[in-house]
């Protein structure tokens, strides 16, 4: 299935994804586990420690649109990711083992398959993209642990904020 953003399942919403011209040498299951990742990196970092918090929900989500609005040559793909983001979290989230021992591995292995994509793309793109995607992660795991909830990465999610399972591009 073609990633679409929620209630655009239409002609239209496949123009949109199809117009970012990086993911041109991509097949569907490329393109859509392009879009899934910043997802996957989420629901990775903010249920590593077994729970899922609104904090870091929110943290994803503003980064998403941070990332939109910014001049990168990531804008045109968090304008397309970012949509309905908050709901596209919901849904994956439900899709996988509430048990982080069983969803852990699943996301881990789905986010190693980036290392067939990546080396497809502008070359720019990829290094940027793998570096979003980091942020994404840092910003995450940073964004509800310590003392106070003051900005400190927890144990669980230090295993995982590097994205090891990500070769870098660059």
């Amino acid at each position: 299935m073609m990633w679409q953003p929620l209630g655009d399942h239409n002609v239209n919403g496949l123009k949109r994804i199809l117009m970012i011209s990086y993911f041109e040498s991509l097949n569907d299951n490329e393109m859509e586990l392009m879009f899934k990742a910043p997802i996957l990196v989420c629901i990775l970092i903010a249920g590593a420690d077994g729970k899922i918090d609104n904090k870091e929900l929110k943290e994803a989500i503003s980064i998403a649109q941070k990332q939109a609005k910014s001049n990168s040559s990531l804008s045109e793909y968090f304008r397309e990711a970012s949509q309905d983001f908050e709901d596209k979290i919901k849904i994956l989230i439900q899709s996988y083992p509430y048990e982080l021992t069983q969803r852990n591995p699943l996301i881990i292995q789905e986010l190693s398959e980036l290392n067939s994509v990546l080396p497809k793309l502008n070359k720019k793109f990829a290094i940027n993209f793998y570096e979003s995607l980091r942020l994404i992660a840092d910003k995450i795991a940073s964004s509800s642990g310590g003392v106070w909830g003051i900005h400190t990465v927890g144990t669980e999610e230090a295993k995982y904020v590097q994205l090891p399972m990500i070769n870098n591009p660059g």
